[in-house]
């Protein structure tokens, strides 16, 4: 999987980070303060967002009076208690990332969530020495499944897309790995079980952990 590989770019939430199920429950409670009950498509209509493209969407799908700002620093605190105490490391990732720091290959993170709540995950799980580049979606023109955040985070790694290495476990996130012209390897997360065979087949490789990637 690393052959012809000079740097390793990752997705955070369900890829290194098991906390895809949370977000689901925050969006319930977010809109049961308006009244207004989770459309089944939600989900999936905001699924490789920017956080700042998904206030959009959110302000303008349910007419919200909040502004931009407010409405993601409300999401910042809902989300802030879980990632501090309900949301575990993903197994096999510490591991792979020392591995990578041992071999001299440089990470990055190319993330949808907001800078403060990744700040947060970093810090929590001592993962700030394992990466030279940490970007979120806010940075560029068009999240997920554009290439732009990927783009970015190779640039910032001064390696060319085609020798780069990205971990995803949504669709969206798969197609934006290999729109940058970079190999793909999809990770299974129970949240996005639904297109397993779908990341399957555009991805290069597949895992169901981190631990099953041989060292």
């Amino acid at each position: 999987m690393l052959k012809d590989i000079d740097a390793v770019i990752f997705d955070l939430d369900g890829t290194l980070v098991d906390s895809m199920w949370m977000w689901e429950s925050i969006d319930i409670e977010y809109l049961n303060r308006y009244g207004i009950e989770l459309p089944k498509d939600l989900q999936k209509s905001i699924e490789g967002m920017s956080f700042s493209e998904t206030a959009v969407y959110f302000k303008n799908r349910f007419q919200l009076l909040d502004s931009l700002d407010q409405i993601k620093s409300d999401w910042n605190k809902m989300a802030w208690y879980k990632y501090e105490n309900e949301v575990p490391i993903k197994e096999g990732v510490k591991e792979f990332l020392e591995y990578l720091k041992e071999e001299g290959i440089p990470a990055g993170i190319a993330t949808s969530n907001s800078r403060e709540l990744v700040d947060l995950i970093i810090e929590k799980h001592g993962l700030k020495e394992y990466f030279k580049s940490i970007r979120t979606s806010c940075e560029v023109d068009k999240g997920k499944p554009s290439p732009d955040i990927y783009l970015l985070v190779a640039k910032d790694l001064e390696v060319k897309p085609e020798r780069c290495l990205v971990f995803e476990d949504v669709l969206q996130g798969v197609m934006a790995g290999k729109n940058a012209n970079m190999k793909v390897c999809a990770v299974y997360d129970k949240y996005s079980d639904k297109d397993q065979e779908q990341k399957k087949r555009l991805a290069d490789y597949y895992v169901h952990s981190m631990k099953e990637i041989v060292l």
